[in-house]
């Protein structure tokens, strides 16, 4: 068994002496692991950064096997994430996130995409939170966690919305809220693509969809906590506004 393609490299591991197990998210082949040999070598090493986009080629003696990666470089992420806290706790909370949510060995082809192309985007530091939003949304939706802002759950209405109901993930105006006010999340106007989109409200949005990420997902997953990684890019986040 043998295919090729490219990939995010999500995590590493040592295996043994000189080997290293890796975590991959390839395009067509979805989260995928296998084995490096000489991996913790002079010459390996440096280029199985979390991050780095690789050129895979993968064999097994049957497609259930762990089997061996080749490796090639084809962009290391690394200076870029390294040139300062938020781009470094951005990457980290990507490739974290998509190692803690994404099944083994199931395609999800359209959220590679965002994915390759939202790490692309690290090191300009005034877009890179918006579009790490809308990315984490996208996740949510591929996975089957989306909220759906299109219109008030309870008076069917698309205007004056401003929450988000933490139960059915469906937009709630202000007029329908009602009593239960307290009870709901905020829904800033970026979630729907409206309005400045400032540093504020993406925060804002953010922590709704980390209601989601942490109360919906996780449990589906075998209540395992979200990796620390989202925390720390938030924070990051938090401390420039």
């Amino acid at each position: 068994m043998d295919w090729r393609d490219h990939g995010i490299l999500l995590t590493v591991r040592r295996h043994g002496e000189t080997a290293a197990i890796i975590d991959v998210f390839t395009e067509g082949h979805g989260r995928h692991a296998g084995v490096v040999r000489g991996g913790t070598s002079r010459k390996v090493a440096p280029i199985l950064q979390p991050g780095a986009q690789l050129d895979l080629l993968w064999r097994a003696r049957l497609e259930d096997h762990l089997g061996s990666y080749q490796v090639e470089p084809l962009r290391s992420r690394a200076a870029v994430a390294l040139s300062g806290r938020l781009p470094l706790s951005g990457l980290n909370a990507v490739t974290s996130l998509l190692a803690f949510a994404l099944p083994e060995r199931e395609p999800h082809a359209d959220l590679y995409r965002r994915s390759e192309q939202l790490l692309d985007l690290l090191g300009q530091d005034e877009i890179w939170p918006l579009a790490y939003l809308r990315w984490e949304m996208a996740l949510l939706d591929e996975l089957g966690f989306g909220m759906d802002l299109s219109a008030c759950a309870v008076t069917g209405s698309d205007q004056d919305l401003a929450y988000v109901s933490p139960k059915s993930g469906r937009a709630v105006s202000r007029t329908g809220a009602g009593e239960w006010v307290d009870r709901l999340l905020d829904l800033p106007p970026v979630m729907r693509g409206q309005g400045g989109a400032s540093d504020d409200e993406v925060a804002r949005a953010l922590r709704t969809t980390g209601y989601f990420l942490e109360h919906r997902l996780a449990p589906a997953l075998g209540s395992r906590p979200l990796p620390e990684a989202r925390g720390r890019f938030l924070d990051a986040f938090t401390r420039r506004l």
